[in-house]
């Protein structure tokens, strides 16, 4: 089973997002925890969280993904910055057992200019402090495209986070097809290599959820432009390549692309249309 779905807005609310999905052919989808470019989170709805859980039970949904807020930084220069990180993700961990058993992602973080691997010790830091045994969330580390002093464009830099995190069980890693294609991980040309690589640097078994997106920006280009499927650089050949192949069979795909609902409905449509079931 093709496993799809796209980013919805949480603005009306959780069962609201269920049936969102339902109506553009989506079995899945991801949300932001809180406001993306602040840190305030809606209060929770018991019936709201109870009204999608049962759209979730009633139609065979894959597991859903949150998203952290883009202002979560655990490797900032600025102690302030990472512990209001820390605060925000245990915050966003505990409302994600509402809706146990799923999946939340974020991205690393930037070291602004302190280097790689003290922005790595920083987020190596936080996540043993965050993470508890208890949890029923995977956390989820983003492959970046490598702008600026990113953490995370490449394997290495994230299976040296995942090698220090004590509660292994608990981590993960979503891989996005436009930050790869644009970090240099070339999945256009030697798809089955980069998946190579990836299993032996970090392990396919790590690997639970993938942010599906063309790129605007020609490979290795470190911009992270998303663009429509089959309308960017990566091209929808790839993505054929992709949601066909046999060690992604059972991940579930995210569009995070410049559309709204029926555009998305669209993407999802002609990406079933060139699965083989």
């Amino acid at each position: 089973m093709l496993n799809i779905g796209c980013h919805l807005s949480t603005a009306k609310g959780f069962e609201n997002m269920g049936r969102d999905a339902l109506g553009i052919g989506a079995n899945t989808f991801q949300f932001f925890t809180r406001n993306p470019r602040g840190g305030s989170a809606k209060k929770i709805d018991g019936k709201d969280i109870e009204g999608l859980l049962e759209i979730i039970k009633n139609n065979n949904f894959s597991k859903i993904l949150a998203h952290a807020a883009y202002t979560l930084n655990a490797a900032s220069a600025s102690e302030q910055t990472r512990n209001f990180a820390l605060e925000m993700m245990a915050d966003d961990l505990v409302r994600m057992e509402y809706l146990p058993g799923n999946l939340y992602n974020f991205h690393p973080g930037s070291h602004v200019k302190q280097g790689v691997e003290v922005g790595i010790n920083y987020i190596v830091e936080l996540l043993n402090t965050v993470l508890k045994a208890e949890q029923t969330t995977k956390v989820l580390l983003e492959t970046m495209a490598g702008k600026g002093t990113e953490i995370g464009r490449s394997f290495e830099e994230i299976a040296e986070i995942i090698s220090r995190v004590e509660l292994k069980d608990h981590i993960g890693v979503c891989i996005d097809t436009c930050h790869i294609y644009d970090a240099g991980y070339d999945i256009v040309n030697d798809l089955d290599g980069v998946l190579s690589d990836f299993d032996r640097i970090i392990g396919l078994d790590k690997l639970c959820a993938i942010h599906l997106n063309d790129s605007k920006n020609p490979f290795e280009s470190h911009k992270d432009r998303h663009e429509t499927i089959g309308e960017g650089s990566i091209g929808i050949e790839t993505f054929r390549k992709i949601i066909n192949h046999p060690k992604l069979c059972n991940v579930p795909f995210f569009l995070e692309t410049p559309n709204e609902l029926d555009g998305h409905a669209k993407e999802i449509e002609l990406l079933r249309s060139i699965y083989r079931k």
